[in-house]
């Protein structure tokens, strides 16, 4: 039996350490997932390609783990590196993948993240858009109390708000998320919100406030290695300085940001800076290099809508892959409910397993109980029987004893009777002599009364000495 128990105990320790190894090996796996995602994020803005290729390789683990928030994170930041390569199709396609799975786990730090990835890509073409999911976003920041998010979503709200040259509006949320980035220390952020504000300023013919924060932006941007920043801070110190008439920095800050804009390998920049050399050039009265400028800006427009136009095809095409893939990841979770609540039926019998098992192992030591009661009980019995012979054995001595004594009284009652009947026999005949004498008148009267009574007395005498005998045979 206590081999039994001691097996019993030796598996369940030996399923807890293994569930305890497992557990330990998840643990690991998922923190190199949350790793890869993070290194990835931080790519974005001076490596975007090998912000997809880690973040994918971030889907293959978390995947093959079924973590689900790596899953969706994975998703988010292949999202972003496809915006900046500006491929904003596949960017959508991510997003919505990434929104499906955080909404699926209840992450709602996940679905403001997204929601706001989501703004920022309808940021420059439909911004009322733009700006509903942005909102949405900020709601769910606020209730969960994010500072980082809530920082980020200001500044994109300002963005928007920039776009649709609503100045001030657009200032108030830049106000909003700079001291944010201050407390956290967000280097990165702090720039954007600088060249934010600097452009703000720049529109409101406020030029040295805007140089101001500009240069600021810019220094901040090269100390940090953020390539793209320091071309679009650029982009906006070139029109500052033409602005101002002065084309020689204007022309610099071109030449500058032209090289960043090739390391980054951003379109869009690209043709920016086409534009913006135009321009120079036009205010310069080079017009024949602005002609030709204008040409090429021309052609790269007519690609440009063309592109665009593909894009927003590739962009419905990617909402209805998306539809398709909410309705794969529905079944895939039908089946995840299935399979959990398979588990737990094994669960359930696995422990109505123990439980009968507890059950054997509770009746047999009841049972080792009621054996060992049944031994003790044996034993008194046994005690008691041996105390039986002892006394059956006394009281056999004891009969053998009285029988010796009755033998004995026997024998001596047999002698004094025959003594009694042999001395009461002498008075008897004496008494029958008298009688006789007494018939035929040979004594007198008178004297054989007087014999008869002695004789009786004498027979009286011997009766009394006979039952004194019987009766005290001792003291006789």
């Amino acid at each position: 039996m206590k081999r039994i128990g001691t097996f019993i105990l030796f598996i369940l320790l030996s399923l807890t350490v293994y569930a305890n190894d497992i557990n330990d090996v998840a643990a690991t796996d998922t923190n190199e997932v949350i790793s890869i995602n993070a290194n990835a994020y931080k790519n974005r803005l001076t490596n975007p390609e090998q912000t997809v290729q880690d973040a994918n390789k971030a889907l293959k683990l978390s995947t093959k783990l079924n973590y689900i928030n790596g899953i969706a994170e994975a998703y988010r930041v292949i999202g972003i590196g496809k915006y900046y390569l500006d491929q904003p199709e596949k960017a959508i396609e991510n997003y919505l993948n990434s929104l499906s799975y955080f909404t699926r786990n209840n992450n709602l730090k996940g679905e403001a993240s997204v929601y706001n990835n989501i703004g920022i890509l309808f940021r420059d073409h439909d911004y009322e858009r733009s700006l509903d999911y942005l909102n949405k976003g900020l709601e769910i920041a606020q209730k969960i109390n994010d500072a980082k998010l809530l920082g980020s979503l200001y500044l994109n709200i300002g963005n928007v708000y920039t776009r649709k040259n609503n100045l001030y509006m657009a200032l108030k949320f830049y106000d909003k998320s700079f001291p944010i980035f201050q407390k956290r220390k967000d280097s990165i952020n702090m720039i954007q919100c600088l060249q934010n504000r600097g452009v703000i300023y720049f529109k409101l013919k406020d030029y040295d406030k805007a140089l101001s924060l500009l240069l600021e932006a810019n220094t901040g941007a090269k100390a940090g290695d953020l390539n793209e920043s320091v071309a679009s801070v650029d982009l906006t110190l070139a029109a500052l300085y033409m602005a101002k008439g002065d084309f020689k920095n204007a022309e610099k800050m071109v030449q500058e940001g032209t090289a960043y804009t090739q390391l980054v390998k951003d379109p869009k920049l690209d043709y920016d800076y086409k534009y913006t050399t135009y321009e120079l050039e036009y205010n310069k009265k080079n017009y024949a290099r602005a002609v030709n400028l204008l040409r090429e800006i021309y052609t790269q427009d007519s690609t440009t809508y063309k592109t665009n136009v593909s894009a927003q095809m590739n962009l419905v095409e990617a909402k209805r892959r998306q539809e398709e893939q909410l309705k794969e990841n529905e079944r895939i979770a039908e089946r995840q409910a299935y399979d959990r609540s398979k588990f737990w039926a094994v669960t359930v019998v696995a422990g109505l397993l123990l439980v009968v098992i507890g059950l054997l192992i509770s009746n047999v030591k009841r049972k080792a109980k009621t054996n060992a009661q049944l031994t003790l009980l044996n034993g008194e019995v046994s005690r008691q029987k041996d105390n039986l012979d002892r006394i059956n054995h006394h009281l056999e001595e004891i009969i053998d004893e009285r029988t010796k004594d009755l033998q004995l009284k026997n024998k001596k009652l047999s002698e004094h009777s025959s003594y009694l009947s042999h001395q009461i026999r002498g008075p008897i005949a004496t008494l029958r002599g008298l009688i006789n004498l007494e018939k035929e008148g040979l004594v007198d009267q008178a004297e054989c009364l007087d014999m008869m009574d002695k004789c009786v007395s004498e027979i009286d005498e011997k009766i009394i000495e006979m039952s004194d005998m019987l009766h005290n045979p001792p003291r006789v």
